[in-house]
């Protein structure tokens, strides 16, 4: 069948705004970031050309591989925390509260931290975790310790327990709807069969909500591995991510191009690993038909 003229310029005129917005503002602005990691550096100006000189550097330089690793190692303690954290909490949403209204009250308790300042969420663990925080005087006070402890912020594991805060109500959100969804009678059958709680959740509830933590722990890793504000309040010397040096680049440095080249492998990343999880969503999708 083919299209008349006016269904042809109905259709243009649908689709030329949404398609204008993401060339403007999604294709050609990745084009340019990528164009721009193979340019060379002539301070202070930048020099077109084509050269791998930026990405050699980026993977023999110590100072990058150990921040790549670094950053790909704490977005993954991040995101099994909120996994850990979030998915009990969505269970007991959808199948131990049985009053609409108050799982709705509970619901809306976890996400409206969304809608407060990232910067003060952050900062609020620095408070907590500092030596005039909320834990070193539980410590103090319940005579634990007899001074204020300084170990608990400036490192790593201080930014996990941040990022977990932030980031876990993103991980609530898919698995709340995807649990939601899950046809009762389906745990009906296994009851009746006579299967125990842990076997109906290990076989029916489990499986059926895979997209759900699929869904959420790509979110949390790409939202964890893009933070640069935790390293800063909480992070310490030794916390320094990812986005700190595209920071440090496209700012104090004025290193363009190799800010650019490794935004570019920061992008290829991120691409490498949300189709790893689109093929395990297509992996573990069951079929309720």
């Amino acid at each position: 069948m083919t299209l008349t003229r006016r269904t042809l310029a109905s259709f243009l005129a649908l689709f030329s705004l949404p398609l204008a917005w993401v060339l403007l503002l999604l294709v050609v602005p990745y084009a340019i970031m990528i164009s721009v990691g193979f340019w060379t550096r002539q301070f202070p100006l930048f020099h077109p050309d084509f050269q791998f000189g930026n990405y050699v550097q980026i993977f023999s330089d110590p100072q990058y591989t150990t921040v790549i690793v670094r950053t790909l190692k704490i977005a993954t303690f991040v995101t099994l925390g909120a996994v850990i954290l979030g998915y009990p909490l969505a269970y007991f949403l959808v199948f131990t509260v049985r009053s609409a209204a108050l799982r709705n009250l509970l619901y809306m308790s976890v996400i409206v931290p969304l809608w407060v300042s990232y910067l003060l969420r952050a900062y609020t663990w620095k408070i907590i975790l500092g030596t005039d925080g909320a834990l070193n005087s539980l410590l103090v006070s319940t005579g634990i310790v007899d001074a204020p402890l300084d170990i608990f912020l400036y490192n790593q594991t201080a930014m996990v327990i941040t990022l977990v805060y932030i980031f876990v109500p993103f991980m609530v959100m898919p698995l709340f709807t995807v649990l939601d969804n899950i046809p009762r009678r389906l745990i009906e059958a296994s009851e009746d069969l006579g299967v125990g709680p842990f076997m109906t959740f290990w076989k029916v509830i489990f499986p059926l909500s895979l997209g759900g933590v699929i869904a959420g722990a790509t979110m949390t890793f790409c939202l964890a591995f893009g933070d640069f504000v935790a390293p800063v309040l909480v992070g310490g010397p030794n916390g320094t991510m990812v986005a700190n040096l595209l920071q440090t680049q496209f700012g104090t440095a004025l290193n363009w191009p190799l800010g650019s080249a490794l935004a570019t492998v920061v992008l290829a990343l991120v691409l490498v690993l949300l189709q790893l999880s689109m093929r395990l969503d297509r992996a573990g999708r069951v079929d309720l038909a």
